[in-house]
């Protein structure tokens, strides 16, 4: 058939799959990163609660709710990237055809992902040096910084591992011709994308109402 849309290459196949693996390991960590933010604020409350109250304090506020914080913006970034949800100025961009696009989008997520490489290797160079020293933090907690700089260490590297597979997808989407898949898959939000999320989220409120 003339109007046959010629199937995707195993590559890029296998790439997408691979891009769906990742878009649920970055939900998951999204998740979590949320359940971090609502413990956090709990957190705060009861310690304020508690000096007002009960005169007591856990005396570490700042510094456990900074970790947290930290951690739950470093395991939010891979959701927040295949969501294309960043903040972008792209004010020319949208102006430019497709074909155009396309290897801007390559050359943005491969500038993107080079900087995600270097902050997660400084991220590791500093657990690794917090590991040889013993560091704790100043808090009357003396939490070993091991654990929160791991964590967020361990953010970061999902957030670059997931720049690579979207970039792999990307160039193998090129390289096949279908640079409007590409420009679907790196492009900022449109206007149909911000309402279909928002429909979405209706939708999801009203099913819990039912329940």
């Amino acid at each position: 058939m003339s109007g046959a849309v010629a199937p995707s290459p195993a590559p890029l196949r296998a790439a997408r799959a691979l891009r769906r693996g990742a878009t649920h390991a970055a939900s998951v960590m999204a998740h979590l990163a949320g359940w971090t933010y609502v413990a956090c604020a709990l957190f705060i409350t009861f310690d304020i609660i508690a000096r007002a109250f009960l005169g007591f304090s856990s005396q570490a506020t700042v510094e456990v709710t900074g970790y947290m914080l930290a951690g739950g913006i470093a395991w939010g970034l891979s959701h927040t990237l295949i969501r294309r949800a960043h903040i972008r100025v792209d004010v020319f961009m949208t102006r430019l055809p497709v074909r155009l696009r396309a290897p801007l989008h390559i050359l943005s997520l491969a500038l993107l992902t080079a900087i995600g490489v270097l902050i997660a290797w400084s991220a590791w160079e500093l657990v690794d040096e917090s590991a040889l020293f013993d560091a704790h933090d100043n808090s009357a907690l003396r939490i070993l910084l091991v654990w929160p700089q791991g964590i967020w260490a361990v953010g970061i590297s999902a957030f670059v591992a997931t720049c690579c597979v979207l970039l792999l997808e990307a160039c193998l989407a090129l390289a096949a011709g279908q640079g409007a898949t590409l420009d679907g898959l790196l492009g900022s939000r449109t206007l149909e994308d911000e309402t279909e999320e928002a429909l979405e989220a209706v939708a999801m409120a009203h099913e819990g109402e039912r329940r």
